[in-house]
C-alpha cells in the first residue's frame, strides 16, 4: 500500500507529524513503519502533550527505589521486601465493549506489576459511570463489574478497594482505572531495559491475533456516531493463560537468565521491543516469521500493530534458551526465539526473507514531538451565599436520608461482592472501609491502598481538586493506621487540543505535585488518558490518585466501624462549614456553582501525622476520613458498619446545623476513643496544635442531635444499603 499524507491522517498523525517522519527518515515510510509511527507517536504512548508538565511532579523519596519510566513504580517497606505498583486507564475499550475492556485493563495492569518479578497481591479500580438516568449506564456499570471481577477472580489476585461514582459528564465515555499491587524482594526486580549485544529476544505467551490493533491510537482519540466500528480495536482476555504466563515467568525469574522483560501492552511487539532497545542504548533485529500467530496470513503491519493479550517480551543470556523453552513448555505456553539485540540503534524488521520496516529508535522515542499547548488558567469562583430561607424548608432527616443514599455516597457492595477479596487469604481489610489492606504473607506487617478521585472539585477550579484529591488520598491511608510512602495516578481528562482542558490538566498536575511534594508523598507511576470525549464535549477532570502505605504492625491497623457504647467521639481538624461545591449544595440546593474546599497542607499534614501518633500509642478505637457528604455522613457510615448509635451534641458556633454537619472542610477525620483515653489524647492534639470538636457518645441503638433529631441505625442502613442495590435488579 502506498504512503500518503491522507493515510498518515487517517492512522491519526497530524500533516506537520507526516512531514517530520518523512523529513528524520529522509524517506516515505512504508505502510508497516508508518503503522508503528503511529503506535509510538499517538498520545497513549508518547505522552507528547503531558511529558513537559509531568517532568515537574515531585517523584524521589527515601523509600521509593523506581519512579515513573518502568513498567510500575516500586517502593521499599523494609526487611528487603518492596511493593511495585501502578494504575492504568482502559477508558475507551471499556465504553465500546464494557467487559472485555475493564477485563483487559485488569490483566494489563497486573502484567505491568509481574514483569517487574512481583506477585500480584492486589487489585483496585476506580470506575465513573454516567448519569443514572442515562439508558447506557446500567449495562455499562454491570458489564464493567463482571469484566473486572472475572478477570481477577479467575487470576486469583483479591480485588480489596475501589472508588464508583456518576455524573452526567460521562454519559459519553466512561473511566475504568486498574490499580494492582505486587511483592517482591528488593534483589530480585527486574527491569526493562536491554543490553548486550547479539542477546536472544524471546517472545513468550499467547499467539499474535487481529484483536486490539490500532488499540492504542484509538484510546487517542475522540468517540463519534461510529463508535460500533470500533470494537475490532478492542482487546480479547484469556485470565487463565495470564495465570500460566505469571507462574512461568516468575519460575524464570528465580533463576539468573533474563537481561530484560517487557509486556507487550499498547501498541504490543511494537511498543516493548522499541522501548526495551531504547532504554538500553540498543538496536534489536526481528524476524516476524518467527511469532506465534493464531490466524493466517497476517502481515507484518498487522503482527506488529496487534495488542492480543498475555504476552511478554524477553532479553535472555546466550544459551539460556533451552532451559527457558521448558519452563514455558511446561507452562503449555508459546515460546519462541524471534530476534537479538544488535548496535545498530535501529529496529530492523524481516519477514519473508524481506527488510520491511528499518528505523532509528531515536527518532521513535526520544525524536516523538513533544508539545508546550496553549492553555487557559482556572479562576477561582466566588463564594456563594445561601440564603437562609433556602434552609428553612429543609428536615434535616430528609436531607440525611437523600445523602446517604446518593449514587456517590450509598453503599457499593453490590459491586465489590462479586470481586474475590479474600482470595490468598491476606486480605485483613476488605473493601467499604477507608482503604483496603493486606498483610505481607507470613509477617506482621501490612500494606494500605486506596484510589481516589474527585472530578467536582477538579472541574469547579482544578489547582484546589488537585491538591485535595492527593489529600484524600492521605487520610484514607492514615485512616486505617498506616503511613503513606508513595501514590500513582491516572489523569483522566478532554482534549488536549481545547484549552480549557489543557488549562484543567495543567493545573490539577500542579495541584497533585504541589500536595505530594507538601506531604513527602511522591508520585511514582502513573497514566495519562486525554481524549475523554465525545464530539466536542469532554468529561469533567478526573485525576484518580491511587496511595499506598505500610502498617508495620498489622495488629495496630485502625477499621471505620464504632466499637463500644460508652466510648467518645471527636472530630479532629477545623470544622468551617463550607457547603459550595458540596454533595448538600449540588443535590439539595441545586446549586452548582462556588469554589471547592480551600486545602491547607499544613494542617493536613499536621492533623494526619498526629493521628498516627495516637494509633501508634493504642488511643484510637475507630477512625474514618470526613470527605464526600460531611462530619454527619462520615458518622452515619461509622454507625452503620458498627450497628452502634451516637448521642451528638452540635459545639457551639455560628454555622447553622447543616454547614456544620454537610459542609465539606478538608483534612478532618472522625476519631473514637475510649473514656479513660480521652485526657490523653486531648493532651496530645493540644501539644500538637491540632484542632478537635468534642462531638458526642456512642450508644446503642439510635443517632441522635442534640435531642432534636433521632434516627435509628436500621434506618441509616437502608438509606445507605438499598440504593445500588435496588437500582441494579430494575
Amino acid at each position: 500500500m502506498e504512503v500518503n499524507e491522507q493515510v498518515a491522517v487517517d492512522h491519526g498523525l497530524k500533516k506537520d507529524e507526516y512531514a517530520k517522519i518523512c523529513e528524520l527518515l529522509e524517506r516515505t515510510p512504508n505502510i508497516t513503519e508508518l503503522g508503528i509511527f503511529s503506535a509510538m507517536w499517538n498520545e497513549h504512548c508518547s505522552y507528547k502533550s503531558s511529558r513537559l508538565h509531568l517532568k515537574k511532579l515531585p517523584t524521589k523519596g527515601k523509600k521509593v527505589i523506581q519512579g515513573p519510566g518502568e513498567n510500575a513504580g516500586v517502593i521499599d517497606i523494609e526487611d528487603d521486601d518492596a511493593i511495585v505498583f501502578k494504575i492504568e486507564s482502559h477508558n475507551h475499550p471499556s465504553f465500546i465493549e464494557p467487559y472485555q475492556g475493564a477485563a483487559t485493563g485488569v490483566g494489563g495492569i497486573m502484567r505491568d506489576v509481574f514483569t517487574m518479578g512481583a506477585r500480584p497481591i492486589a487489585n483496585l479500580n476506580s470506575i465513573h459511570f454516567g448519569s443514572t438516568h442515562h439508558k447506557k449506564t446500567k449495562n455499562l456499570l454491570r458489564g464493567v463489574v463482571h469484566g473486572i471481577g472475572g478477570y481477577g477472580n479467575c487470576m486469583g489476585v483479591p480485588t480489596i478497594a475501589g472508588q464508583t461514582s456518576f455524573d452526567s459528564s460521562y454519559n459519553g465515555n466512561i473511566l475504568v482505572n486498574a490499580m494492582t499491587l505486587g511483592l517482591v524482594k528488593k534483589n530480585k526486580i527486574f527491569y526493562s531495559k536491554a543490553a548486550g549485544l547479539g542477546k536472544p529476544v524471546i517472545y513468550v505467551g499467547s499467539k499474535t491475533g487481529r484483536d486490539g490493533i490500532h488499540g492504542a491510537s484509538m484510546a487517542s482519540a475522540s468517540f463519534d456516531d461510529k463508535i460500533e466500528e470500533k470494537k475490532p480495536t478492542v482487546q480479547v482476555g484469556d485470565p487463565f493463560t495470564e495465570k500460566l504466563l505469571l507462574e512461568a515467568c516468575l519460575e524464570l525469574m528465580a533463576g539468573d537468565s533474563i537481561i530484560a522483560i517487557q509486556d507487550m501492552g499498547a501498541a504490543g511487539l511494537t511498543s516493548s521491543s522499541i522501548e526495551m532497545a531504547s532504554k538500553g542504548n540498543l538496536g534489536i533485529e526481528i524476524n516476524l516469521n518467527k511469532v506465534p500467530c493464531r490466524e493466517s496470513k497476517m502481515t507484518p503491519y498487522e503482527i506488529m500493530l496487534s495488542e492480543s493479550q498475555e504476552r511478554m517480551l524477553i532479553v535472555l543470556e546466550n544459551g539460556k534458551e533451552d532451559l527457558a523453552k521448558k519452563i514455558f513448555d511446561k507452562w503449555n505456553l508459546d515460546f519462541s526465539v524471534i530476534g537479538k539485540t544488535t548496535d545498530t540503534k535501529r529496529i530492523e524488521l524481516f519477514f519473508d526473507d524481506e527488510k520491511v520496516a528499518n528505523i532509528p529508535v531515536n527518532i521513535l522515542v526520544e525524536n516523538s514531538p513533544m508539545y508546550d499547548r496553549k492553555w487557559k488558567k482556572a479562576k477561582l469562583p466566588k463564594k456563594n451565599k445561601i440564603p437562609k430561607k433556602d434552609l428553612t424548608n429543609l428536615k434535616f432527616k430528609d436531607v440525611l436520608k437523600k445523602i446517604l443514599s446518593n449514587p456517590n455516597v450509598c453503599s457499593k457492595q453490590w459491586i465489590w461482592e462479586q470481586y474475590d477479596h479474600t482470595v490468598m487469604g491476606d486480605t485483613i481489610q476488605k473493601p467499604g472501609g477507608d482503604s483496603g489492606v493486606v498483610r505481607v504473607h507470613g509477617t506482621n506487617k501490612a500494606v494500605a491502598a486506596s484510589v481516589d478521585s474527585s472530578a467536582v472539585y477538579c472541574w469547579a477550579h482544578p489547582l484546589t481538586g488537585g491538591k485535595q484529591v492527593v489529600c484524600e488520598s492521605w487520610r484514607n491511608l492514615i485512616s486505617v493506621g498506616a503511613k503513606p510512602i508513595a501514590i500513582t495516578n491516572c489523569l483522566n481528562f478532554g482534549s488536549p487540543e481545547n484549552e480549557e482542558n489543557m488549562g484543567e490538566f495543567v493545573e490539577c498536575v500542579q495541584g497533585i505535585g504541589e500536595a505530594s511534594k507538601y506531604l513527602n508523598f511522591p508520585v511514582v507511576s502513573g497514566n495519562v488518558s486525554f481524549y475523554n470525549q465525545t464530539k466536542e464535549i469532554g468529561i469533567k477532570p478526573t485525576p484518580a490518585i491511587g496511595g499506598v502505605g505500610l502498617i508495620k504492625d498489622y495488629s495496630k491497623m485502625i477499621t471505620m466501624e464504632f466499637k463500644e457504647t460508652g466510648n467518645n467521639v471527636l472530630v479532629i481538624g477545623k470544622t468551617e462549614g463550607h457547603i459550595d461545591q458540596s454533595l448538600f449544595a449540588r443535590n439539595i440546593l441545586d446549586e452548582k456553582n462556588g469554589p471547592p474546599p480551600e486545602i491547607n497542607l499544613f494542617n493536613e499534614k499536621n492533623n494526619g501525622e498526629t493521628l498516627l501518633k495516637l494509633i501508634e500509642s493504642d488511643l484510637i478505637k475507630s477512625a474514618h476520613d470526613v470527605s464526600l457528604g460531611g462530619i454527619i455522613t462520615a458518622i452515619s457510615k461509622m454507625c452503620i458498619k458498627g450497628n452502634k448509635g451516637i448521642d451528638i451534641k452540635k459545639p457551639k458556633s455560628l454555622m447553622n446545623e447543616f454547614e456544620y454537619f454537610f459542609g465539606e472542610d478538608q483534612g478532618r477525620y472522625i476519631i473514637e476513643v475510649n473514656k479513660d483515653d480521652l485526657k490523653k489524647v486531648t493532651n496530645l492534639l493540644n501539644k500538637n496544635s491540632v484542632h478537635f470538636d468534642q462531638l458526642g457518645e456512642i450508644k446503642e441503638k439510635n443517632l441522635t442531635i442534640d435531642k432534636k433529631i433521632d434516627l435509628s441505625v436500621d434506618d441509616l442502613k437502608t438509606f445507605n444499603t438499598s440504593w445500588l442495590k435496588d437500582y441494579m435488579s430494575k
